[in-house]
């Protein structure tokens, strides 16, 4: 078996999200699709063949593919913390930094449940910028593998950015039911189609880097390898030693 076990545990974000998050994407835009061809046949005053509780079950679904994201993510961000710090035992060598980042994961996570219960438009504006600040914060510590040189077409930016617009979505909820002018209901459809198309980006940024990212058993050799696009000999690797 040429997978270690560092290797299945970073196999866990991608599975999920084939498992999971895709899914419920594809669930949820049918949903939204279904809501909305709904709403436009009730307001011509012809009865629709869609039941009423399409709605319902857009909003409940939505509320899964955002726990799902940001739990994914979260994920990926502790696997790519957490690997270094227990590689070279830095609970030891600076306790307080690794309290600090754990920390900072607890507040993040109970941030994020707490959107979820919070009624009061300004607690949810403080819980959903709590959120959004604690993944930007963890995102940003050393072993995050974003690829800045590329931010266009990062998975980590990408990613990020679809959190942002989900947090977003779950934090107007309340908003675009509220709404007469449908006003908030407009930027929650716009917002919404931006996410989808990040999601869709995911797929072909996320399958990149599982290409770029090496067996743990196989890094010693590949880090040895030449990535300098302005050097003659780019994309060379040392010849392995004879067996």
């Amino acid at each position: 078996m040429a997978l270690n076990l560092k290797d299945y545990i970073l196999l866990l974000h991608p599975a999920i999200a084939a498992a999971v998050v895709f899914p419920l994407i594809g669930m949820v835009v049918k949903m939204a699709w279904q809501t909305r061809q709904r709403r436009l046949e009730t307001a011509q005053g012809s009865k629709s063949k869609l039941p009423p509780s399409v709605g319902s079950e857009h909003v409940a679904l939505g509320r899964w593919l955002t726990g799902a994201v940001i739990g994914i993510v979260l994920l990926a961000l502790a696997n790519d913390i957490y690997g270094p710090i227990i590689e070279g035992q830095l609970w030891q060598k600076d306790p307080a930094k690794v309290s600090l980042i754990s920390a900072f994961f607890v507040a993040t996570i109970a941030a994020f449940v707490l959107l979820y219960k919070a009624q009061a438009r300004l607690w949810r504006a403080v819980f959903a910028t709590l959120t959004g600040m604690g993944l930007v914060i963890l995102g940003a510590q050393e072993g995050v593998y974003r690829d800045d040189k590329h931010w266009y077409i990062s998975h980590y930016y990408h990613g990020i950015a679809a959190c942002m617009l989900m947090i977003f979505a779950l934090a107007i909820l309340r908003e675009i039911y509220q709404d007469r002018s449908n006003r908030w209901r407009t930027v929650h459809i716009v917002l919404n189609c931006a996410a989808l198309v990040l999601f869709v980006g995911q797929g072909f940024t996320g399958s990149r880097s599982l290409l770029e990212i090496p067996l743990s058993w196989q890094k010693s050799h590949v880090y040895q390898c030449n990535f300098d696009n302005t050097s003659p000999q780019y994309k060379t690797c040392p010849t392995p030693a004879a067996k």
